[in-house]
């Protein structure tokens, strides 16, 4: 029964999908308004016109739609015609421009047809237009690269007496430019009329540049002739004119000339102005002979003056070249200018300091105006470098002179020092002579240590000075203490020589020296030592004893029996002997005490008790041998020599 219901209910549904009613109503059913656009515009138009939902208007729908159809048809038709109609009158525009155009198109064929020709010649003449064209420009663009514009031509000429400003130099530019832009085109493959026309315009270029060097020669050298004033300003175009006439080295060097001798003459009249009426370069206006009675001052300001004025003129060449290209050529012409300008100065340096030198006596004056002429010979090199100056020549000439008169002055006291020799003084001190040499000498050494001189100069000028007056010094010594007897000799001796010694050994490169004296010093102290020691054993009797002591041999028997050993003589030397080791000083030489050193009076004594030591200890030793003969030694020299050193110290 299932099964029957089930078929008649498909049966039923086949029936109901197969009609189409109900194929419409399931299929309006089944659509989605809300995504269907095109319904939804539909009825939002439907909605416009359709105001009531009634049975009338319901069935009248069909009929409103459709005449509202009919209405916009019939307004499409109307707006149709009338476009219709416009583009029928178009259509006549169109056909009747057309029949224009071709008519236009035959005339046109037909005139060009008749003015070929004429056409033909004007494309031609066209050509040959821009061909001219062409050349007008190239050809204006030659003249302005290789020829000069009339107010150029007008800056380089100009007058001789005339100005130079910056027009002229940018002329001058400008022919040079062009005389290489041609010297680049000779290089190339030109065609004949072409070479012989950069030929004329190089000549004319040359032409136009030596009337412009000349002109700026001339004008550079009238310039250069005022410049003799002291505050010295050179203008920018005057610079601007020496460095274009480097181009031309003959030109470039009378232009030096010219202003070394305009600056020549100006230095030359400062400086005679500078030593009578005062005044100079950053000085004060006293002149400078008013110090001509003290030479240092007198010497150092001339000197002073000159390496100034040598500094001040390097500058000025330097800011008169300052736009010249660097070169090793330019330094040496500036030094040569230098050298020149302050040649003129030469003569009357020499003139004074010369008369300074040769007038002034004193050894330590003349010694510090050698340094002083030194050391500016040496601060001038470092302005003017010129190996050959006049300037550096002259200064060194002086320094010579100076240098040599300075050992002439220290030869002159040497040899008034042999002249009249002083006897020594009671006290055998230095005499005055000596005192004052050697003042003399430490002034001297005094000034060499502040000079500015090489080590190797200072060395050379040490052993010459010492060798000058300590050598003579020395020999007035001797010659003085010639008639003293060997004591006195030996002390006045080791004080000169100790003045001398103490002195020199407070400056450098005196080593050599110093250890001659010391040798000296060491002779004269043993001869002082020796006497003093024979002094005090022939005070204590002991001289017989201790020469028969050193000269005894075995061979001539026994020392005892020799006579003056016997044991009394020995007691009674003993007896003395024992009261000098009560009191050392007591035996002491006079001339011990007049020694001015106290390390040497130390050292003698020191000496002379050594040997006196030994002395005693050959003499002790010698007693008790028992080779020699004395029965009881130790009662003879009951001091041993360790104890007798003991009471020497």
């Amino acid at each position: 029964m299932a099964s029957t219901r089930e078929m008649e209910k498909s049966a039923s549904d086949r029936q109901i999908s197969s009609n189409p009613l109900s194929k419409k109503l399931n299929k309006i059913l089944e659509c989605r308004l809300e995504n269907d656009k095109d319904t939804l515009e539909a009825l939002k138009t439907l909605a416009t016109y359709f105001t009531e939902n009634n049975p009338r208007t319901r069935r009248d729908l069909r009929s409103q739609i459709e005449r509202r159809s009919l209405v916009i048809n019939e307004e499409f038709v109307q707006d149709f015609r009338q476009v219709i109609q416009q583009l029928d009158s178009v259509h006549k525009d169109v056909l009747a421009m057309s029949n224009c155009c071709r008519e236009m198109s035959n005339r046109l064929q037909s005139t060009k047809t008749q003015t070929q020709d004429l056409i033909s010649q004007t494309t031609q003449l066209k050509t040959d237009s821009q061909r001219l064209q062409m050349r007008h420009e190239i050809a204006t663009e030659f003249l302005q690269t290789f020829q000069l514009q009339p107010e150029e031509v007008k800056s380089l000429r100009g007058t001789r007496e005339g100005t130079i400003d910056d027009n002229f130099f940018a002329a001058l530019k400008r022919v040079k430019q062009i005389h290489d832009d041609c010297k680049v085109l000779l290089r190339s493959n030109q065609q004949t009329a072409g070479r012989v026309l950069v030929l004329e315009i190089m000549e004319s270029m040359a032409l136009y540049q030596e009337t412009a060097y000349e002109r700026l020669y001339r004008w550079t050298q009238s310039e250069s002739r005022l410049l003799t004033t002291d505050s010295l300003e050179i203008s920018q175009i005057l610079c601007q004119a020496v460095k274009h006439l480097q181009d031309r080295p003959v030109l470039f060097q009378y232009a030096i000339d010219e202003f070394t001798t305009a600056r020549r003459a100006a230095v030359v009249r400062d400086f005679i102005d500078a030593l009578t009426r005062g005044g100079g370069p950053g000085r004060s206006p006293r002149p400078i002979e008013l110090h001509s009675h003290d030479p240092l001052r007198y010497v150092g300001d001339i000197l002073a003056y000159l390496h100034q004025a040598t500094a001040s003129e390097k500058e000025h060449l330097e800011a008169f070249t300052k736009n010249c290209a660097s070169s090793n050529e330019l330094c040496d012409v500036i030094q040569k200018a230098i050298s020149h300008i302050m040649e003129g100065v030469c003569r009357p340096l020499k003139m004074r300091v010369e008369q300074v030198i040769i007038s002034e006596s004193g050894a330590v004056n003349l010694y510090k105006l050698t340094n002083l002429l030194k050391f500016y010979h040496q601060t001038i090199e470092h302005v003017l470098t010129l190996v050959n100056s006049p300037l550096l020549a002259n200064v060194n000439e002086l320094h010579q002179l100076a240098h040599k008169m300075f050992f002439n002055s220290l030869n002159c006291h040497s040899g008034k020092l042999m002249e009249n020799v002083e006897l020594p003084p009671s006290d055998l001190g230095p005499t005055e002579a000596h005192r004052q040499t050697i003042s003399l000498l430490r002034d001297v050494l005094a000034c060499h240590g502040s000079s500015v001189t090489s080590l190797t100069d200072k060395q050379s000028d040490y052993a010459q000075i010492l060798s000058c007056i300590i050598d003579p010094l020395l020999q007035m010594c001797t010659l003085s203490a010639s008639k003293l007897t060997t004591t006195d000799m030996a002390a006045y001796m080791l004080n000169c020589i100790y003045l001398i010694h103490s002195m020199i050994s407070l400056y450098e490169f005196t080593d050599q020296r110093l250890e001659m004296l010391q040798a000296q010093m060491d002779a004269h102290l043993d001869t002082l030592i020796s006497e003093q020691a024979a002094f005090i054993l022939s005070s204590t009797n002991l001289t017989l004893f201790y020469t028969t002591v050193q000269h005894h041999q075995e061979k001539f028997g026994r020392l005892m029996s020799i006579p003056g050993m016997e044991p009394q003589a020995l007691t009674n030397a003993m007896v003395k002997f024992d009261s000098f080791l009560s009191g050392p000083d007591s035996l002491s030489l006079p001339q011990n005490g007049l020694l001015l050193s106290a390390r040497l009076r130390q050292n003698l004594h020191q000496s002379a008790m050594q040997l006196i030591h030994s002395a005693y200890k050959v003499i002790y030793d010698t007693i008790h041998n028992p080779a020699n003969g004395y029965t009881d030694p130790s009662t003879l020299m009951p001091r041993t020599p360790e104890q007798v050193q003991e009471l020497l110290k």
